[in-house]
Parts: structure tokens; C-alpha cells; sequence
């Protein structure tokens, strides 16, 4: 079974999780993942078995439950205490709500406060953010992706972690320790998260590379790989981080949860760590935006799939229709040459007369990427 070795248990669960979304495609989940239906019915039926008994039926070999509701007061203390030193960042809300998962009798979270500061373990309290919170209505919608800050390992090799969060369940889709932060990189992991998760409507970017270029145009190779999927690119507001939260407190929690005062040797190492952290952040790390539910039960995956080959742009009929050259970007119009975005090398475009006499409006798809003035210079 083509599993990956890297977190086993982990992928066989992420799988179960979204084979139960409603109105998700199970035979395409399938073959995203890489089993086959049968394989997926056997995981569905051993997981609703193990489940009904409390049991972690992803393992090879079946274990007993941490905790038991049977237990004594002492039991419920030792599990309040399990659950904050694995997740020494979590409140008493978060705590309690990740009990609810294994017992059916919790403390309060008046209760588990108190037990956290009988033993020492709360931090002095911080002042909450005022602001004002916003989600897209449906998963897949948007998708907020950005480079975290750059960092050295200790083989003094420099991490960039590169991160996607779908911005209605706060699912974490992409957690991928990279060397640097070039288009081809970029794509490369696009592609791979597409093909487990589908194709978003649109990505929230920052207005930096590989996404963004310094002129206003902002057209780049990646971006126009994703309009030829379908995918739209949305910049943030220059120096406005806040159009970006839900990426940006996620690299916060990243940092706390995972990054800080911890080195890691190698980008291997530390892609090891994100994999096992990226399972709690969506399965079990309660969400306090989310009313303390988890992203994976907010998500399911997109009904869009990668396509197998990259379309090109349709035009419609009787349309001026040219190929830009792939040495120089520009394309020949009447008795010259004229200028387009360098993104555009060797794509098929389209001249649409605008109206003024005289001038026209070079496009990709729907989109303008540049002008012709037959009376003057191109634009």
C-alpha cells in the first residue's frame, strides 16, 4: 500500500477524516491519496470500530486509551497535566476541550486553571488583541500562503518554511521546510498539495516574490500558472499585515509550538517535526476562533481537481490571436513589435481593439496585460 513511511499513522487518519466529509468525492480522494476504494472502506470500517471502544485503531498494533473515565480525581489531574506538557503553550479552555476527545467526564476549565496553577504551569496573562474577524463563507475559497522569516539550522544551512492555511478552517494544508524561495520551489509544492487537496478558488498573497514583483503589475511565471488553473492570486495590502492574519497567527503558533528555543540539525529534521506539529494543529489543537473545534472538522477537500495537462486561455472566435516570443518578451502586431510582462514569454494572448481608434488592449484570458497605440509607443 503506497503509503508514505513519514508519519504513517498520521496519513491514514487525515485520510479517514476527509473520506467522511459530506459531499466529498470518495473515489478521487482516492486516488490523490494514491489507495484504492477497497483499502479506503477497510481504513473507514476500522476506525468507526476502534472509535466506538475509544481505541487508536491507525497503528499497526491496538493500545490502550491514556486516560479512563472509571479513574479517580488523581487520574483526571495526571491527564490535565499529560495534555499541557505535550502542548505547554495550550490554556485551560484548550486543555478541556482535547479531554472531551477521551473521556466522557471532564473538570471544568475553571477547574483545569486551577490544577494548571496548583502545579505552576500558567503564564502571566496577556493583553488580547482588538480586531475585527473575517472568514470566507465555504473551504477552498481562499487560501492564505506565505514564506515564514528565514532562518539558519544547525548544518548553517537557511530554512524557509513555507506555509498554507485555507482561511475558512484554519486547515493547515502546507507546512514544507524549503532552502529558499523560488518560483520553481513554490510549484513544486502547489502541486503536490493539489494534488491531495484540490484546486482553491484563490490565493490571499504578499505583495514579495515569488508571488509579487516591484512594479504595480505584479505578473509573475507563478501567477500566471495558477490563472491557467483557475486559480486567482489576491495581493494583501502593502505593509498591512493584518489582510493575512490567519497566516500570520499561524506562524505565530508555529513559532511558539515549534520553532522556539529549539534547533534543528537539518531541513529533514525539521520537515519531521512540521509533519507531526501539522497533525495536531488540525486534529487535535482545539481553535479558539473556531469556538474551540478543531480545522479538520470545518474542512473537506476541493471538488476541483489538478488537471492532468495545463490549459491554454480560450479566445473567442474571430479574435486576434498571438504566441509571444520565447526569447524576447514581445509579440509582432502590424509592421512592429510590442512589449509585454515578461511573464508572458511564449504564452498565447489575445488583441481586442478598445475604444479609441487606433489603440488596443493586449490580454491573457480575461485579463489586460498590456496596451497598443498604434499612434504612439506601447504602453
Amino acid at each position: 500500500m503506497p503509503w508514505r513511511e513519514v508519519s504513517l499513522m498520521d496519513q491514514r487518519k487525515e485520510f479517514v477524516r476527509l473520506f467522511r466529509q459530506a459531499d466529498v468525492n470518495r473515489r478521487e480522494l482516492c486516488r490523490r491519496f494514491g489507495i484504492s476504494p477497497r483499502t479506503a472502506y477497510k481504513w473507514l470500517a476500522r476506525a468507526t470500530a476502534a472509535e466506538a471502544v475509544e481505541k487508536d485503531w491507525a497503528q499497526d498494533q491496538s493500545r490502550r486509551p491514556h486516560v479512563s473515565p472509571a479513574r479517580s480525581a488523581e487520574a483526571i489531574e495526571a491527564a490535565v497535566l499529560e495534555v499541557r506538557d505535550a502542548h505547554p503553550t495550550w490554556g485551560a479552555r484548550k486543555i478541556r476541550r482535547r479531554l472531551e476527545d477521551r473521556q466522557k467526564s471532564v473538570p471544568a476549565a475553571s477547574t483545569v486553571h486551577a490544577i494548571l496553577a496548583r502545579h505552576e504551569r500558567v503564564p502571566p496573562p496577556a493583553q488580547p488583541a482588538q480586531y475585527i474577524r473575517f472568514e470566507h463563507p465555504a473551504p477552498n475559497d481562499v487560501w492564505q500562503m506565505d514564506f515564514k522569516g528565514r532562518f539558519p539550522l544547525g548544518d548553517r544551512q537557511m530554512c524557509h518554511p513555507l506555509t498554507m492555511v485555507d482561511d475558512h478552517s484554519r486547515y493547515a494544508l502546507c507546512l514544507q521546510a524549503c532552502t529558499n524561495e523560488q518560483s520553481e520551489t513554490v510549484q513544486q509544492h502547489l502541486e503536490r498539495t493539489f494534488r491531495r487537496y484540490g484546486l482553491p478558488n484563490a490565493f490571499l498573497v504578499d505583495n514579495g516574490v515569488p508571488w509579487g514583483t516591484c512594479s504595480e503589475v505584479r505578473w509573475t511565471k507563478l501567477r500566471v500558472w495558477l490563472l491557467k488553473l483557475g486559480v486567482d492570486v489576491i495581493y494583501a495590502r502593502p505593509y498591512h499585515p493584518q489582510t493575512k492574519g490567519k497566516n500570520e497567527r499561524f506562524h505565530r503558533t508555529l513559532k511558539t509550538e515549534v520553532l522556539s528555543m529549539t534547533t534543528f540539525r537539518t531541513t529533514r529534521d525539521l520537515q519531521k517535526a512540521f509533519d507531526r506539529w501539522r497533525h495536531v494543529y488540525n486534529t487535535e489543537r482545539p481553535h479558539q476562533s473556531l469556538d474551540y473545534d478543531v480545522p479538520a472538522n470545518r474542512y473537506r477537500p476541493s471538488s476541483r481537481s489538478l488537471p492532468s495537462k495545463l490549459p491554454e486561455p480560450e479566445y473567442e472566435e474571430g479574435a486576434i490571436v498571438r504566441r509571444a516570443s520565447q526569447l524576447k518578451a514581445n509579440l509582432r502586431f502590424g509592421k512592429q513589435r510590442w512589449r509585454v510582462p515578461e511573464a508572458f514569454r511564449g504564452e498565447l494572448l489575445a488583441i481586442r481593439p478598445l475604444a479609441t481608434d487606433g489603440q488596443f488592449g493586449v490580454y491573457f484570458g480575461a485579463h489586460q496585460i498590456a496596451s497598443i497605440d498604434l499612434r504612439g509607443d506601447a504602453k
